[in-house]
């Protein structure tokens, strides 16, 4: 077998009953690494210590996996000035935190027979949150409604590393807690100690 120390050396070509040998004097596990390498490569390491670093590795990768969210948003064509910030509101943290948003304008009644409204009210909001996102998918008539997609221009894993190092930042701003030492000397001198203070001035100046 090929073998390969526990820094990562090459030993060489040797037989099992040495690879074993040197196992047991390094105090470590003899590992075969590529069973179907010719010949098979073998490799010595604390195998506990392997799997543990491996698991955290895997946990680690998964912690900072970035999923794709698609939020939604519904709004009427006529909606009225206070709502339709509400609802930007909503939008512009959706895009912040590096998800898309799916903008759905309802129309009902004689309300689809104008669907410019919907268009127009689409086109606004685009442009009200240009630059935190981008038009994805372009309005689109779907039945009574009308659907348009934004996507962030942020990354998704760079919303959630800002968003953790902005709570590292909260977490090191806040204030400590005060000691006795500190109450001690921030509280008011009562009146016996206050009365003792002037009595030894007075003998003082005597």
């Amino acid at each position: 077998m090929r073998l390969v120390g526990p820094s990562g050396e090459q030993v060489g070509i040797v037989p099992l009953a040495k690879a074993l040998e040197l196992a047991q004097e390094y105090d470590l596990d003899l590992v075969e690494v590529a069973a179907n390498a010719r010949p098979p490569v073998c490799k010595l390491m604390d195998y506990g210590k392997f799997k543990y670093e491996s698991a955290m590795k895997a946990r680690e990768a998964r912690k900072n996996q970035a999923h794709t969210v698609i939020k939604e948003m519904k709004l009427r064509p006529k909606i009225d000035p206070h709502d339709y910030d509400t609802k930007k509101g909503h939008v512009v943290r959706f895009l912040k935190q590096g998800d898309k948003v799916k903008i759905t304008i309802m129309f009902r009644g004689r309300e689809q027979s104008r669907p410019e409204l919907g268009f127009r009210l689409l086109q606004r909001l685009a442009s009200d949150v240009e630059d935190l996102g981008f038009i994805e998918s372009n309005p689109k008539q779907d039945g009574r409604n009308m659907i348009m997609v934004l996507g962030p221009h942020k990354k998704k894993t760079e919303a959630m590393a800002e968003a953790r190092e902005a709570q590292a930042a909260r977490k090191a701003d806040a204030p400590g807690t005060t000691t006795r030492r500190d109450r001690a000397t921030d509280e008011e001198p009562t009146a016996e100690e206050s009365a003792a203070e002037e009595s030894a001035q007075e003998s003082a100046e005597a």
